[in-house]
């Protein structure tokens, strides 16, 4: 095959499929948590806190390093001096050493479940997101409908006024819902793209990148979900942290006695024994060094401890409590949201469609007035979005739920 014939199959190709100069993203309100773990920006930064409590972990619970000291003295005729040096070490009377690294051990684990909680209310944040993304585009979905259903009957009157056998306000009116319905559809684009700006940073999308929201909001179904607070990170870092606080008490105890110090040193003397000479004498000993607790036992910072301890463990219970009352308050509102969807499904909205029915049959046959078909139309309407919008606040209450309980 020549060259010539290999250069048309590729534009042949190109033509057939083209390149897309833009990227996409397609998520789904399922599979948006998993983009969130993998992309979000915020997120990633807050894993380095783990980087971070480990330096702190890897730190902790180190004996400081040994002192070298040295020291030369001399007569004023430098016929007589004295040469020491020395080696000393300080060593902590209590187990405070074992104390910090369990301190820092706590605090990592804690710092583990911070980031769960960043990832949750992130991905929390993007399902809301989605849920009214979603919503807003079966709202302009209902609204095409609607505009597809007042076009025809707007093209029907135009056609029966040019006969001479309609009004024309009624056909001017019937032209001016359907153009109210187009500006409405209108809106919802704005608002939809608004709601797209506001996901992408939270997707850790790139500029130039597009955004596929696919699927529809399912219908609402209710299910016994257990309510276990320490499923919830923030529960499970709020522990940690009442751990860290009790196991700081221990600490602040330990360090009521300061480190011990213990030294071994060597010297070399020059002595003048008259009339004798001199003489030349070597010494090696060791020094030991305690502090005594007289003035300072640490009585402040261990107050401080006891109060954070107590602290925190009131925060863990109110936190606790917390949870199950924003789990159960979520709860309710989707019950109440679903009778309110099944009583429009089940009663208002076949009456209203039989309503609009039966206006429009009346107008078409001479019987009835054009008002009355576009108010049974906009009552219809009015139930149908009022449907979709207990639908979105039923998936929004669902997202409440599932986040309150750490899903």
């Amino acid at each position: 095959m020549s060259k010539f014939h290999l250069i048309a199959l590729s534009v042949c190709a190109l033509m057939a499929h083209p390149v897309s100069a833009e990227p996409s993203v397609i998520v789904t309100l399922e599979s948006v948590g998993g983009r969130i773990r993998a992309q979000n920006p915020d997120l990633a930064a807050a894993r380095l806190r783990i980087k971070e409590a480990l330096g702190r972990m890897n730190q902790a619970g180190r004996l400081s390093n040994p002192e070298i000291e040295s020291a030369i003295e001399h007569n004023s005729r430098f016929r007589e001096g004295k040469f020491e040096i020395g080696l000393s070490q300080r060593f902590p009377v209590t187990d405070r050493l074992r104390l910090e690294k369990d301190v820092t051990l706590s605090e990592l684990k804690a710092s583990e479940a911070e980031v769960r909680e960043v990832e949750r209310q992130l991905v929390g944040q993007a399902r809301v997101l989605v849920v009214k993304l979603l919503s807003t585009r079966q709202r302009r979905e209902l609204l095409r409908e609607q505009t597809a259903v007042s076009k025809e009957f707007s093209d029907f009157l135009s056609n029966i006024v040019a006969k001479g056998e309609g009004s024309a306000l009624d056909a001017g009116q019937a032209k001016l819902e359907t153009t109210s319905l187009a500006m409405e559809i209108r809106q919802l684009d704005a608002s939809e793209t608004a709601l797209a700006g506001e996901l992408k940073p939270l997707l850790g999308m790139r500029p130039g990148e597009s955004l596929n929201v696919s699927g529809v909001l399912p219908a609402p179904f209710l299910r016994a979900i257990p309510v276990d607070p320490f499923n919830r990170p923030d529960f499970q870092a709020a522990k940690l942290n009442a751990q860290v606080a009790a196991q700081g008490v221990a600490l602040e105890q330990a360090r009521r006695y300061d480190d011990v110090e213990g030294g071994l040193f060597a010297a070399a003397e020059r002595t003048e024994d008259a009339p004798d000479g001199y003489e030349n004498e070597a010494i090696i000993g060791l020094r030991f060094k305690m502090a005594l607790p007289f003035w300072n036992k640490n009585e402040g910072n261990i107050q401080e401890a006891e109060a954070r301890k107590d602290r925190k463990e009131m925060e863990v219970v109110a936190l606790g409590r917390g949870i199950h009352l924003e789990a159960e308050a979520a709860r309710a509102e989707m019950a109440e949201w679903k009778r309110l969807i099944d009583e429009i499904d089940e009663t208002l909205l076949p009456l209203a469609a039989e309503q609009t029915k039966l206006a429009e049959d009346s107008y078409r046959n001479g019987q009835g007035e054009i008002q009355s078909v576009l108010r049974s139309r906009e009552k219809r309407l009015q139930l149908s979005a009022a449907k979709l919008d207990a639908l979105r606040e039923f998936h929004l209450a669902r997202v409440r739920l599932e986040t309150s309980l750490g899903q």
